[in-house]
């Protein structure tokens, strides 16, 4: 094999120390502590940790001043995985759903705070609504980022705290849409929050002139597909 040729690029490769040096650690390490181990002077490795603390991927305690890992690293390496896995669990009982109710579906999960939509079936009536893959929401603006945010131990702000409570509640979030007139959201949980991997099932339904619209039936079917997608995750 081919030896990967000798680029150096000294403060990426400063930021990797730290991050090695701190994942290698078995307890948080103060700013000195890390200037021993690195060899390195606090000044120029505070600098560093400036810009790692502001991106996330290192936490400083606010009484010790010791810094430590987050879950950032963690986070993205297994993104994708989670992802992956939820968008192939969810296929069948998407098309499952849109077959029986004749209403396009999206499966949608947070990323970084925003909403993101990871998978779709779209409806097979001539006239739907489809949402695009990989499109990003403001979570507190949508139907599904409600139910996500329900359920999640983050801070919520105060104005959604009754929403929130009511839809946890409820176990489903239902509401009209706030970008398109003529259209209700529903969604309901996937997955489960114990486990840490949670999506929202969502319908767009489109609002016809004299229909007589009775979200019961819908929503138990959605139910039952958020089930069957989270027992094909192996989370219950």
């Amino acid at each position: 094999m081919a030896r990967t040729p000798d680029y150096p690029v000294p403060a990426l490769e400063k930021g990797l120390d730290i991050l090695e040096a701190l994942a290698a650690a078995a307890v948080p390490q103060s700013l000195a502590d890390l200037a021993v181990l690195l060899k390195r002077s606090r000044n120029e490795l505070f600098r560093m940790l400036n810009c790692l603390e502001r991106r996330g991927y290192v936490t400083r305690d606010p009484v010790s001043a010791k810094y430590s890992l987050s879950l950032k690293l963690y986070t993205l390496a297994h993104g994708h995985d989670f992802a992956d896995k939820m968008v192939q669990a969810a296929r069948m009982p998407m098309q499952q759903l849109t077959e029986r109710f004749r209403e396009s579906c999206h499966l949608s999960i947070m990323d970084r705070g925003s909403l993101l939509v990871i998978a779709q079936q779209e409806s097979p009536e001539r006239v739907r609504l489809s949402i695009e893959v990989g499109a990003l929401f403001e979570a507190e603006r949508t139907a599904s980022g409600r139910i996500l945010l329900a359920f999640q131990d983050d801070p919520v702000p105060s104005g959604l705290s009754k929403v929130l409570e009511t839809i946890r509640r409820a176990g489903v979030s239902i509401a009209e849409s706030e970008t398109i007139e003529g259209v209700r959201d529903v969604a309901v949980l996937v997955g489960t929050p114990e486990s840490g991997m949670t999506a929202a099932l969502a319908v767009t339904r489109l609002l016809r002139r004299g229909e007589r619209v009775n979200d019961t039936a819908l929503i138990e079917g959605m139910r039952a597909a958020a089930l069957e997608i989270t027992r094909s995750l192996g989370l219950l």
